[in-house]
C-alpha cells in the first residue's frame, strides 16, 4: 500500500515539475518557484522512505513488515 502511495507521489512530483516549467515560461515566476519547491519536498520525502539506512534496510521495507 505504501509503495503505491510513493508511486503516486513520484508521478505528482513529475507533474509539479512540468507545471512549474510551463508557468516559468509564461512569466508566472512566484507560483512556478513554489511548485518547484513543493516538487523538491515531495522528492525528498520519497527518498527518505526508499533510501536504505546503514543496516541496508529501507524504511519502506520496515513499514511493510510492521517493524516501525
Amino acid at each position: 500500500m505504501l509503495g503505491m502511495v510513493l508511486s503516486i507521489l513520484v508521478l505528482a512530483t513529475l507533474a509539479l515539475l512540468g507545471g512549474a516549467v510551463l508557468l516559468w515560461r509564461r512569466g508566472v515566476r512566484k507560483q512556478a518557484a513554489l511548485m518547484a519547491l513543493l516538487a523538491l519536498i515531495a522528492a525528498i520525502n520519497v527518498a527518505i522512505w526508499t533510501v536504505p539506512t546503514e543496516d541496508g534496510n529501507a524504511p519502506l521495507d520496515a513499514a511493510e513488515q510492521g517493524v516501525l
